[in-house]
């Protein structure tokens, strides 16, 4: 289909590159942020979805570089958009990754097996449904400008191939960086500065409950407090129908699903996170991957923890047999470990090992393996 070269299609053509570049550019950059995240939702991906009886498990040693690879495709993508570069290509690589997306992202909604489809990683959350529609909402521009890719083209292929080579030169260098770093941009709940536990005693749980108005259909949230003297009216009970609760502890941690369990299953999570001291908490979410670098880090961040007086404790997913092997090979016998969901501790640390430092409740810093001399450089309040 031929698109007559007008002002009007010319105008259509670069509002929708210009929509749909910022768009490839942003969720680029926010997975490219963090690409061990990227990679950890792909490895969903290919541990949840499945053909038939055929799995995609065997591609799960892949995950970081396609991970990689997403993300510098997105990016060089979008900038190829925003500056209107080989538009051809441009136009038939866009067609290709958003007809991928949609599909999974419809299947995603409908099947509800990936209940995140960290497309815009953890800078921007979206359900499965409101991602779809995002998808949907961008075939029409992608509609437009593959269309109108012809319209007032012009050949500049030096000028087009170094636009290209740039955006990909950028993205592949800031990925690395990240990838051998924690994320320079923190999105996550276990963010430097944030306060994981209120310590103030005089803050009271309180209880919320929703209903719904069988008249009207609205829905309206109440204290629990309140909710007793509503009920004294006679008519309440014919107007207003349970639909759900929730609690509000503001001593509990502000991070879904953390826990720091010993070997009896009891949990010491409120106790470090909210000590008064500092607490060196040293992650390992896949014990099988930690290598001789990260081993030694290990032991000279214990050695630097001794010697300025502050405890440092080892958190693992990794099977309470395993740990204990690990530390008496490496004479760290003397260091307390606990257990968390491995998924909690990649939350909290991308790298393996990671390091993070707590007091009263407060995220004082987080270093990947490769980093940890600068806990050294770090000023101690006494």
């Amino acid at each position: 289909m031929k698109i007559k070269d007008t002002n009007l299609s010319y105008s259509l053509n670069v509002i929708s590159r210009l929509i749909v570049g910022l768009v490839f550019v942003f969720s680029g950059f926010v997975k490219g942020v963090d690409p061990m995240g990227t990679a950890y939702k792909i490895t969903e991906y290919l541990t949840t979805w499945s053909i038939g009886s055929f799995s995609f498990d065997f591609l799960v040693p892949l995950a970081p570089v396609m991970s990689m690879a997403l993300i510098v495709m997105e990016f060089s993508l979008g900038v190829l958009l925003l500056f209107g570069s080989l538009r051809r290509l441009s136009a038939w690589l866009l067609v290709l990754m958003m007809l991928f997306f949609t599909v999974t992202t419809l299947i995603d909604a409908i099947t509800n097996q990936v209940t995140d489809c960290g497309c815009f990683g953890d800078a921007v959350k979206l359900t499965n449904w409101q991602t779809f529609f995002k998808n949907v909402v961008l075939d029409v521009f992608t509609v437009v400008i593959f269309l109108t890719r012809n319209v007032r083209r012009k050949l500049r292929t030096e000028r087009d191939t170094l636009i290209a080579l740039f955006a990909i030169i950028i993205m592949v260098i800031f990925g690395i960086y990240n990838i051998n770093n924690e994320p320079c941009i923190d999105f996550r709940a276990w963010k430097v500065g944030n306060q994981m536990i209120e310590l103030d005693d005089s803050l009271e749980v309180k209880s919320y409950v929703t209903y719904r108005n069988t008249t009207t259909g609205e829905t309206e949230e109440f204290l629990s407090s309140e909710l007793v003297q509503k009920m004294q009216d006679p008519e309440w009970e014919n107007q207003w129908e349970w639909e759900s609760s929730r609690v509000e502890d503001p001593h509990e941690i502000k991070a879904d699903g953390f826990s720091m369990l010993d070997m009896n299953m009891d949990d010491h999570a409120q106790e470090f996170i909210g000590s008064p001291d500092y607490i060196l908490i040293c992650t390992i979410h896949h014990l099988d991957q930690l290598d001789e670098k990260g081993t030694l880090s290990i032991k000279g961040t214990k050695n630097w923890a001794d010697e300025n007086g502050i405890q440092m404790v080892l958190l693992s997913s990794s099977l309470p047999e395993d740990v204990q092997n690990f530390l008496s090979q490496n004479q760290l016998d003397d260091l307390d470990f606990y257990f968390a969901d491995a998924t909690a501790i990649e939350t909290m640390l991308r790298s393996n090992p990671g390091y993070i430092l707590l007091k009263e409740g407060r995220v004082i810093g987080k270093w990947h393996h490769r980093n940890i001399r600068r806990l050294a450089d770090l000023p101690l309040d006494d």
